[in-house]
């Protein structure tokens, strides 16, 4: 790892350097360049940095000992342990956690990377996926590990860089103000990705606008060369007219954006086919996975794969490569149904779209949805205003299960009433009720969508369907 010397480690964390035995200033180790850097100590190979972090359940100071026996170069840890290893070596500081972002943040420097940074209220991992596909068809890419998007999976990712990589794409997810402007510390992104300003995390950041200020301090740490390319069909992002006296390349559905598609067709569940449109540059383009949110991340793809200098049959094959992430839009096909697995996470914004998605099957559709989280004020409201909306849809069965989901079953209750709808609405307060009732809910040749906020663990449900 590029000048991630011990020494260098310490006095960009603003530790202090020990070695064993008599706890004094190691001397004649700190040279020594490091491997790897991880906080599970079960992911210690040798000559790696381990980060010792006291956690709720776990103090990672416990296991000191073995990942020194293991053959770590060294720890980091906020208290040297009562019984030093001679010939261990010890970076003592005040927060583990810190100390992480303060070492992630000074070996970016001295990377020679492009970095494309993605945010946003929805989308955000499936863009990443679509972007890095992209990429891959010319450069070598490193990209986010599932959604290791927070302050201690960002700056694990860019710890994950090697002198092979010549592009990172990073996802950068947040919940509170100041957060991005961390990770945008760390990241320096070269390219800025914003996939849309929706309705998540209003707990904290309150409102939309709320939500567009915290997302857009990603621009604070951009290189001063950098590009920021946005969804020109948001409304809130399409405010965002300068970054650091660049104008914002945008793109969308509409010919208004340097980069946009049109002749889209819908192929429901086996996704979609389009023509992307970015400088001059037009091709027929496939992307295998469902939903209309994909043309955007198909879009968001070729917007940065142009920036640096792909073609179009790069981008193609690209596009065509793309393959789903697991709780996002993935679809299992089994020998009697259909599972859309989108129980990750959710927002109202994100739930509408998957029930768009679910409408597009063409086999009896149920949607199993739960509760979501981090809604704020308003949490009740929109619970119901889902409601009403998988009413409105059409879904042949709908199933609500937990506490504030009981909001979402009245709502769907008064619309398929109102309505004389012949969907079937059922509510349950945990998920368990629904899978002792399934058999007498699900039918043969159902496609199903199963979809709630991660602490749900709707997974589980996923996981019973797909038997």
């Amino acid at each position: 790892m590029k000048n991630l010397t011990l020494e260098n480690i310490a006095k960009a964390c603003n530790g202090k350097l020990y070695e064993g035995g008599g706890k004094s200033l190691r001397k004649g180790g700190e040279g020594q360049t490091v491997k790897g850097v991880v906080l599970d100590s079960r992911k210690v190979e040798e000559g790696y940095l381990f980060v010792a972090t006291a956690g709720a359940r776990v103090d990672g100071h416990s296991f000191i000992p073995q990942v020194l026996q293991k053959g770590a170069a060294g720890v980091v840890c906020e208290k040297l342990p009562d019984t030093v290893d001679g010939n261990g070596c010890y970076i003592l500081v005040e927060d583990s956690f810190q100390a992480l972002k303060d070492i992630a943040e000074y070996y970016r420097e001295q990377l020679d990377v492009t970095v494309v940074g993605i945010t946003g209220s929805v989308g955000k991992t499936s863009t990443k996926e679509c972007i890095a596909s992209v990429l891959a068809e010319k450069y070598n890419v490193l990209k986010t590990e599932g959604n290791f998007n927070n302050e201690v999976g960002l700056p694990l990712t860019i710890l994950k860089i090697r002198d092979c990589h010549q592009v990172a794409v990073v996802e950068m997810g947040i919940s509170d103000f100041g957060e991005m402007h961390r990770l945008s510390r760390i990241a320096k992104p070269d390219v800025c990705v914003l996939t849309n300003i929706g309705q998540c995390h209003l707990e904290n950041l309150k409102s939309r606008q709320g939500i567009l200020k915290a997302k857009t301090e990603i621009f604070d740490f951009m290189r001063e060369d950098g590009t920021v390319c946005l969804n020109g069909d948001d409304d809130m992002l399409a405010t965002v007219s300068e970054v650091k006296g660049k104008k914002p390349v945008t793109f969308g559905r509409g010919k208004e954006n340097r980069v946009y598609a049109d002749g889209v067709e819908n192929k429901g569940l086996f996704g979609s086919r389009m023509v992307l449109h970015a400088d001059g540059t037009e091709f027929t383009a496939d992307i295998p996975l469902p939903g209309e949110h994909m043309v955007y991340n198909a879009l968001a793809a070729v917007c940065v794969g142009s920036l640096l200098g792909m073609t179009a049959e790069e981008m193609r094959e690209g596009l065509a490569n793309v393959e789903a992430v697991g709780g996002r839009s993935h679809i299992i096909r089994l020998a009697d149904r259909v599972v859309i697995d989108d129980c990750y996470n959710a927002n109202p914004v994100s739930v509408c779209a998957a029930l768009d998605l679910l409408g597009t099957a063409l086999t009896r559709k149920v949607a199993v949805l739960g509760d979501m989280f981090e809604l704020g004020e308003k949490e009740r409201e929109m619970h119901a205003k889902v409601g009403a909306y998988a009413a409105e849809k059409g879904v042949d069965v709908l199933v609500c299960i937990g506490a504030l989901s009981q909001d979402m079953f009245q709502e769907a209750q008064k619309a398929v009433s109102a309505a004389g709808s012949r969907t079937q609405v059922y509510y349950f307060a945990g998920k368990e009720g629904f899978l002792e009732k399934r058999g007498d809910i699900l039918q043969a040749g159902d496609t199903i969508l199963v979809k709630a906020s991660h602490g749900m663990a709707f997974e589980e449900i996923v996981r019973i369907l797909g038997r």
